[in-house]
């Protein structure tokens, strides 16, 4: 269950709680400050959902010029969408509603010593044999991954990215 909150600018008006763009739209147009003027700007609040939507919430920066492209996001991109999307928006991107996350590519690893690992067992430092695999430094490799690579948890999940 996804709701938000639009908090009016305009200290005379009372804002309203929506879970969808239509009750969004309805309820905006039916919102009069005390004074009988139509409010026309709101501060868009995250009240309560699951984590990754919430970190997605900060990420897309909502507020009332977006709010529809978010909701649309949020009930409709599965987890790995999601998760790609957040990891943009720590690298610096900018979410508005066109999306990309072609770019980005999730690795669900604990973190980046898994991640050394995996790109060893998968062959990408060369082939080793099987005698020499006592000796790798995963220690070493996960430091160096580290200059490139982040890591980001949420909601229990935790990927490992790297920026484009």
């Amino acid at each position: 269950m996804l709701e938000l909150y639009a908090q009016p600018y305009n200290i005379n008006a009372t804002g309203y709680y929506f879970d969808t763009a239509d009750r969004f739209d309805e309820k905006a147009g039916n919102c009069f400050d005390a004074y009988g003027m139509k409010v026309e700007e709101f501060e868009i609040q995250f009240i309560d959902g699951d984590a990754i939507n919430a970190e997605l919430f900060r990420a897309w920066g909502v507020h009332q010029a977006n709010v529809h492209q978010f909701l649309e996001a949020a009930n409709g991109l599965d987890e790995h969408e999601k998760l790609a999307l957040i990891a943009m928006a720590r690298c610096g991107y900018t979410i508005d509603g066109h999306i990309n996350t072609g770019d980005v590519v999730l690795h669900y690893c604990n973190d980046l010593k898994e991640l050394a690992m995996q790109f060893i067992e998968d062959g990408l430092y060369g082939e080793f044999p099987e005698s020499l695999s006592h000796y790798i430094d995963y220690d070493a490799i996960a430091r160096d991954l580290g200059m490139e690579y982040k890591e980001l948890s949420v909601g229990g999940q935790t990927v490992i990215y790297r920026c484009p």
